[in-house]
This record gives C-alpha cells, structure tokens and sequence, in this order.
C-alpha cells in the first residue's frame, strides 16, 4: 500500500493512524510537540450520547461510533498492553421535567440497541450521586468513559508495536503521498487562512482531576457540569467553554468548577485536588467534526473539530478516513464535509 503520513497526535490523528496502520498501511504519525499536547491530552473523557431525539445524521454517525468503542478500544488495548481506560458505566442526570424526558426515553428505545436503555429511576446507582429537586434521576447505559491521557499513550504505543512510526517534536518537511492533517485548533486557522474564509476557532476548557475512587460510578452531568469517575482512583471534572481568552494556562475558572462539582456530589468534598489543565478544543462553525480532501491541495486531507465529542467519534472517523485515503470509499455525511 502507499505510505500515509498523518500529521498532528491528537485523538484524530492517532485514531485514524491505528485504523490504517491496523488494516496493513504503511503510516508515519509526526506530532509537533508530543502525543496529546493538545485538547486530547485533558481529563474528562466523557463518552456520551447526544440527545435520540430530534434525530440527525451527526447523531446517527455519533451512535455508531459510540457503538463502535468496545471493540475499538479492546483492539488497542491487545496491540498495546496499555489500558485505554475505556468502560460503558452509564451516566446519571437530575431529572426535571420528567414528561419532557419520557419522549426522550421513548426514542431512545427506538433509537438506541436494546442493552443500551435511558429510563428514568428513583434509586440512582453509584456513590456519586447528585441532588434532584423532583426526586427523580435519568440514568442511561449508553454512556461511557476513557481516560485521554491513557487512551493516546496506548494508541502510540498500538500504532508503535504494528509497525507504524511516530515522531515526536518535529514539524513535517516536505511530504509526498496521501497526508491527513489532524492538527486541531491550529489546523482550523490554517484551514481559515488557506480558504479565505472562517472554518472554526479553539475554545478554551478547562478541567480538574480529584483523588476519589469510584471506579464503578456512572459519570454525572448536572447543569452543565460533566463528573467522570475513572477507573484508576480519579475522578475528573470538566469543562468549561470559553470562546474569549489571552492565554492557555489553567486559571481561577477551575476553581470555580470544582467548587461547583462538591456542591453537586456532596462526596467530592474531601477530594483533593492532583492535577488542572487547560487547552483550546478546536470547534468548527457547523460544530460538526470537519472530514475529507482539503480544496485546492490533491492528496491532503482533514480531520479536525472534535470540540467536545472527539473521543466518542473517533472509532467511526478513523473508519471513514481509512475508507476514504486506502480505499478511494467515500462515506463521509454531508454535514462533516469542508
């Protein structure tokens, strides 16, 4: 096969690495700086579905890669030896209006496979549970969680032990063959520059890892505020989204969160804290992931906009773009096109 060079180590990038490479391509990965330097490399690791009604083709496509996790991620973790920290513990959310829920409830039974339910619950599992003013708690098991940090450590090392290479701390000279740029938010300013016209922009988020074992605990989200118990002791609490900032470093907006996540699980009072991070997610202007050939440059292509779902549509992007660059298949939707 010819030789794929993928540029940028982000969740995209190594994904689609790890499909090509998996599938017997010869593929070089280069990072400029080092695997999950970027957005990739924070905390939360939510995996969740949008909501199955109102349905869309951006949800269908998110469905089946959530879908897609298990097997994705056991695959890595073969090739690896490294744990991606990937697990379906379902999510838990405050229930309000609970006859607005039942019509969600109802598509998700017609949306979602059979083992994957939303209902509502009275008893809420887990020991991280937050308060509910109407007594009631949405609970699904669709939802799942990884750790990022762990889950790009074991893509490299995947793509690594099948042959492919990866080179950190370098900038790509000139290249030949098919290239997939994958290089996040700035990727969309080069896409922006290049088009003469605005593709997308980086968002700041910001999130906090506490020492607290949950390992089993489904992940919460309650009024906006996402709390993953990972299985190493941890749990992580995230994001914000700030689309005005001078600088990239973590700030008092943690600390904010974190007073608003004990507040919501009274059990991560005690928790201290052992790590802040902060980067720029790169969100596009449709806020759908960005896929296929870049106008006017044969032979490059793009994988970009994960913003805040990159880790969920991994598994399903890597499959299009390996479909796509090895294959000449093209499935991308519509919606995901530059």
């Amino acid at each position: 096969m010819t030789s794929v060079t993928i540029i940028g180590g982000g969740i995209f990038g190594l994904a689609c690495a790890w499909e090509m490479t998996r599938r017997g391509a010869p593929v070089r990965l280069i990072e400029a700086v080092r695997i999950g330097a970027g957005s990739s490399g924070g905390h939360v690791g939510a995996l969740a579905p949008h909501a199955p009604d109102n349905w869309n083709p951006k949800k269908a496509f998110q469905l089946d890669s959530l879908l897609m996790a298990p097997a994705f991620w056991a695959g890595v973790e073969a090739a690896s030896n490294l744990p991606s920290g990937y697990a379906r513990t379902g999510r838990l959310q405050p229930a309000g209006d609970a006859d607005r829920l039942r019509d969600r409830i109802a598509a998700a039974a017609d949306r979602w496979p059979q083992d994957c339910a939303m209902r509502l619950t009275d008893t809420p599992p887990g020991d991280l549970v937050p308060d509910s003013p109407s007594g009631l708690w949405l609970f699904d098991t669709l939802t799942a969680r990884l750790s990022p940090r762990a889950a790009g450590a074991a893509l490299a090392q995947a793509i690594r032990n099948r042959g492919g290479e990866i080179i950190e701390g370098q900038t790509p000279g000139p290249l030949a063959g098919p290239v997939l740029w994958a290089t996040g938010t700035p990727g969309l300013e080069d896409l922006s520059r290049d088009l003469g016209r605005p593709i997308g922009k980086g968002v700041k988020g910001q999130s906090a890892l506490l020492r607290h074992a949950a390992p089993d605990a489904p992940q919460v989200f309650a009024d906006g505020l996402h709390i993953v118990p990972h299985g190493d002791g941890t749990v992580a609490i995230g994001s914000t989204s700030e689309n005005d900032y001078d600088h990239l470093d973590p700030d008092d907006r943690i600390d904010a969160l974190i007073a608003k996540a004990r507040a919501t699980c009274p059990q991560l009072r005690g928790a201290p804290v052992i790590d802040r991070w902060a980067g720029a997610r790169p969100r596009a202007r449709t806020r759908a992931p960005i896929l296929g050939p870049w106008p006017g440059r044969p032979g490059h292509h793009v994988a970009n906009g994960g913003f805040k779902i990159g880790f969920g549509m991994a598994p399903k992007i890597a499959q299009v773009m390996a479909d796509l660059i090895l294959d000449g298949h093209d499935a991308i939707p519509d919606g995901f096109r530059l």
